[in-house]
């Protein structure tokens, strides 16, 4: 049990170092010099990604201590 709590806290941290960058995407950033907006676009595409997942184990969880009462 102990196990899968450590699992989930460690894929929450290494969540920013994910690539989430589409092929297109990453073209047309690498051409850039700065590379700032390249990181930026990458964490905005992590952080839409990561919300419904988040919604979704909520309710997942509210509905599993609802029935475990």
């Amino acid at each position: 049990m102990k196990f899968k709590y450590i699992f989930l806290i460690v894929l929450f941290f290494v969540t920013d170092s994910i690539l989430g960058q589409c092929a297109m995407c990453r073209a047309v950033l690498e051409s850039e010099e700065g590379q700032v907006s390249a990181k930026g676009i990458n964490d905005g595409i992590v952080y839409l990604m990561a919300i419904p997942y988040i919604v979704v184990f909520s309710i997942a969880f509210i509905i599993y201590r609802k029935f475990k009462k």
